[in-house]
């Protein structure tokens, strides 16, 4: 397994990007969190996955630098967050399922280029990967393989599960695993939705993985660790 792995100002026709990294008024779009203000309780923002010199040197994810701006949800977001991605009780490859469909079907591809390196991680095959995009119909899956599916599909669809839905996730998971399995898709979505409406871009020097699994350079798309996974994380994010 492999280490672990510009942004341009778009504003509304009646406002500009703030030189302090503020929005005006007419502005949807975040600059980077700018030195000057980097308080305490940011500088916690930059280091909360343990990036190694983020404390005081401010991060290299562009996600950690705009959700800065807003220290107090950042730390609760990011503690809920690292459950959902690291500790919860879904297993890994469920996670990864859940979360690379829900990039797919809202065309995230900020999360998409990382999961598919955190899928590659686990032993997930690049076959397997392509097949997400098709989701549940697709042939190959396991039961419950295609469950976990189905269940994204369903909530991002129509924001309930069927019974039909329901008999095969407790085939497969315990109460604590479904609850997880939900909030997971609630999550992806949700940060999918603030990817998108912040327009937080793919950071610099990155080659970026399309939904074809195909990257920019042409190379072959590589595994990477999760934050925190391993000491030198930070060194290859794509």
């Amino acid at each position: 397994m492999t280490a672990c792995e510009a942004r341009t100002a778009r504003t509304v026709d009646h406002g500009t990007s703030s030189r302090d990294g503020t929005a005006d008024a007419g502005t949807y779009r975040f600059a980077p969190l700018p030195p000057e203000r980097w308080t305490d309780e940011a500088r916690a923002v930059f280091a909360f996955w343990g990036e190694p010199g983020a404390y005081a040197n401010g991060s290299g994810s562009n996600m950690v630098m705009t959700l800065a701006h807003h220290p107090a949800l950042a730390m609760a977001y990011y503690t809920f967050g690292k459950h959902l991605l690291v500790t919860s009780t879904l297993p890994v490859r469920a996670r990864e399922l859940i979360v690379l469909r829900v990039a797919s079907r809202l065309r995230s591809t900020y999360e998409w280029h990382y999961h598919v390196g955190y899928a590659l991680s686990i032993g997930m095959r690049l076959d397997e990967i392509a097949a997400i995009g098709a989701g549940p119909a697709a042939s190959g899956w396991s039961e419950r393989d295609a469950a976990v599916l189905r269940a994204a599909d369903e909530l991002c669809g129509a924001a309930q599960l069927s019974d039909a839905c329901r008999a095969l996730l407790a085939r497969h998971f315990d109460a604590r695993q479904i609850i997880d399995l939900v909030f997971t898709i609630g999550n992806y979505v949700m940060l999918s939705w603030a990817i998108a409406a912040l327009d937080i871009a793919l950071e610099d020097g990155i080659d970026p993985i399309g939904f074809d699994l195909r990257t920019a350079s042409g190379a072959s798309p590589v595994a990477r660790c999760k934050p925190g996974e391993a000491d030198d994380w930070t060194t290859n994010r794509g």
